[in-house]
């Protein structure tokens, strides 16, 4: 089952592929300055590479959006992804994966009663905005400094002909590498949470995370969907918006290229922080808007954007809004049939409970309220029905019922030595970080918060450091090492993979 699951990612993937390929090679097949063979191949390699190194950055911020916590939802998430896409790729449009997936993901959020994190959500759809515009900038200074150089160098034009096809194939080899490291996120992002993969040592030579098997999953069917079914969304994109030179065309890729790897980049997150420098968001962003931007960057840069093919545009912008809508739906419905008609779980309960241990934590950190000692005992069966009720209800502050949510969340743990052990990997975790977890072996944690509690108590080197900007690389990583104890300890997943493997787990004392 876990394999027939992941079919509807797999699907996704060579949706994606089929289409965002020619995000980053249609321009050079267009032109005919590169054959699209060729063009594939060096797509498929890198777009493999990019996918399984750098992918983790763009998928965790998606998987804010929305922790998708069982396989059936995920499957039935990225099926509603990739029908969309598919329909889409269909009808020649150049659409978003990006906006396909986080529409699917909302419409479960919806379904499954879990609150969308807007902030989260705003931040991804901002870049539908920032995207094309920033690499239509690129595009146009980039193309106006070529310009200018061509000129001044006077290279014959054969040269400039070798040049161009070189430069194209180099590009966009970098262009596949960042579409992979970043767009993964849309094709496997929503399997990450019910990662059934285990990291897998290569012949005592590298280590596969478990995320990464799945990346690796991923990018083979989106090489699969470059090869078998890409060139007619790259002839649209080539050719038909704007007519494109050689050079243009290859300026169109880096651009594109260039604003994929910032959205996608950790180590350029990393490097800006220690700058001290404004951080870019690490999202899912869309290669097809980025392209489309790149296009339109040339032709107002070429004749002040005369010779566009604004019915063209038109198409593909009314492609961008029904997308997200029309994936949102699929997924919502599709997620009933799963679960009433086949009888699947689609998601995980959620299960919230205001507790004497979980209202002395909120009056530590200041939210004390005679209304929520009448709730003492109380359970709520998912996030969005607390929400509501202490809305109406109380007179919290907005702030106040985060933290009411946050903390009431049930997410039972359990603490093993012998899985830390294995999964704490000494090249991440420090010594001290794995001895703390490894003194609570046989504790359960109701909370989360109650683990992260006390691990700071047992050693500083889980405690955040002050909310400055030199500490924000450490407090980020520190961060995902959090969410990384909570996942493997997580005893619903423990219960799950020994309902899979038909095993036992050490269980430990309360």
């Amino acid at each position: 089952m876990v394999w027939f699951y992941l079919l509807s990612g797999l699907f996704l993937g060579w949706s994606l592929g089929a289409n965002d390929a020619a995000n980053v090679f249609g321009t050079a097949v267009g032109t005919r300055m590169v054959k699209f063979k060729v063009a594939a191949f060096i797509a498929s390699v890198f777009v493999i590479i990019g996918a399984v190194v750098s992918g983790a950055g763009a998928a965790h911020t998606l998987g804010k959006l929305g922790a998708v916590n069982a396989l059936g939802g995920a499957f039935t998430v990225a099926l509603a992804a990739a029908v969309t896409v598919s329909w889409m790729t269909k009808l020649g449009l150049p659409v978003s994966t990006t906006q396909a997936i986080v529409g699917a993901i909302v419409g479960w959020d919806i379904f499954a009663g879990v609150l969308i994190d807007t902030k989260t959500l705003t931040k991804i759809v901002s870049t539908w905005v920032i995207c094309p515009i920033l690499t239509g900038a690129f595009s146009f200074v980039i193309f106006k400094l070529t310009k200018a150089l061509l000129k001044f160098a006077k290279i014959h034009i054969l040269e400039l002909d070798l040049y161009t096809r070189c430069g194209l194939l180099v590009i966009g080899a970098f262009g596949a590498y960042s579409l992979g490291a970043n767009n993964i996120a849309n094709v496997m992002g929503v399997f990450v949470t019910a990662n059934p993969f285990k990291d897998l040592n290569v012949f005592g030579l590298f280590t596969l995370r478990g995320t990464q098997i799945l990346f690796l999953l991923g990018g083979i069917a989106i090489a699969v969907g470059i090869y078998t079914y890409s060139y007619r969304v790259m002839k649209t994109v080539g050719s038909d918006i704007f007519k494109l030179s050689p050079i243009a065309a290859l300026i169109v890729v880096l651009a594109e290229s260039l604003v994929l790897f910032i959205f996608a980049s950790e180590s350029l997150e990393r490097l800006l922080i220690r700058l001290g420098l404004p951080t870019i968001p690490l999202v899912p962003v869309s290669s097809s808007q980025a392209v489309v931007g790149g296009v339109i960057g040339i032709g107002l840069a070429r004749g002040g954007g005369r010779a566009i093919n604004f019915g063209i545009l038109t198409k593909i912008f009314w492609g961008w809004i029904l997308t997200p809508l029309t994936a949102g739906i699929i997924s919502f419905f599709s997620l009933f049939f799963m679960q009433n008609v086949f009888q699947q779980k689609v998601y995980e309960p959620v299960t919230h409970q205001i507790t004497d241990t979980v209202l002395q934590k909120l009056e530590a950190e200041g939210v004390k309220n005679p209304f929520l000692d009448s709730l003492r005992g109380r359970i709520f069966h998912n996030s969005r029905k607390l929400k509501y009720y202490l809305k109406l209800k109380s007179n919290l502050h907005w702030s106040e019922i985060d933290k009411v949510i946050e903390y009431s969340l049930v997410d039972s743990m359990m603490i093993d030595s012998n899985v830390a052990k294995v999964e704490l990997k000494p090249n991440w975790f420090t010594e001290g970080q794995i001895e703390a977890v490894k003194r609570l072996h046989g504790t359960v944690f109701a909370h989360r918060w109650q683990l992260a509690d006390t691990l700071q108590k047992l050693s500083p080197e889980w405690r955040f450091k002050p909310k400055k900007r030199e500490n924000r690389a450490y407090n980020k990583d520190l961060a995902a090492k959090y969410q990384k104890i909570f996942h493997i300890f997580r005893l619903s997943r423990i219960r799950k993979e020994e309902e899979f493997e038909g095993g036992t787990h050490s269980k430990g004392t309360a």
